[in-house]
């Protein structure tokens, strides 16, 4: 059975907010502000907020900084996930990953052709993990943020989510690095 388990504690995660734009700023960053909000009403902490340029270094470096961060336990990006050519967000990510989880991707898609029909097929959406840290990269619109968040990430990112979440397996993420 799928949903929340009543009788377990609600467990909140830090979460850093990427923007992907050579043209937003905090002023007009609809999409960043979209996360933001949902994080905060979902009972999360925004760890850490910021704005970078379409170009693919930048992008990662936020991205390994965060990760490398203890007070960073997820990153969520919104932007440059389409197909022109300043859209990088999704190789800066991949540079970045240990791991991908590929279904994050098909899942996005599904949940986008429920609501954009087949245009869900620009979206380049990914996640994965790196030093224990997980990563998401969202569409830099504000509906796809919220379809992102609504949809999966809210739910993965709940503890008291059945049958499984990411959080329950934080401490195992970076097992591999305590073996000797």
């Amino acid at each position: 059975m799928t949903g929340i388990d009543e009788d377990k504690q609600f467990l909140p995660v830090r979460i850093a907010v990427l923007t992907v734009s050579d043209t937003r700023s905090f002023d007009d960053d609809r999409s960043g502000d979209t996360l933001v909000a949902r994080i905060a009403a979902a009972g999360h902490v925004l760890a850490a907020r910021a704005i970078v340029q379409d170009d693919r270094a930048m992008i990662a470096d936020r991205l390994r900084g965060w990760c490398a961060d203890d007070q960073v336990d997820v990153i969520i990006s919104t932007g440059g996930t389409g197909l022109t050519g300043r859209d990088v967000t999704v190789e800066a990510h991949r540079d970045v990953y240990e791991k991908e989880i590929e279904a994050f991707g098909t899942v996005f898609t599904i949940v986008s052709m429920k609501k954009i029909g087949t245009s869900a097929v620009q979206s380049r959406a990914c996640g994965g993990v790196a030093q224990g840290t997980y990563l998401f990269a969202l569409p830099g619109s504000p509906g796809a943020c919220k379809d992102g968040w609504d949809e999966i990430l809210a739910p993965q990112l709940d503890y008291r989510h059945r049958p499984c979440n990411f959080v329950e397996i934080f401490p195992r993420l970076d097992e591999h690095l305590r073996r000797k």
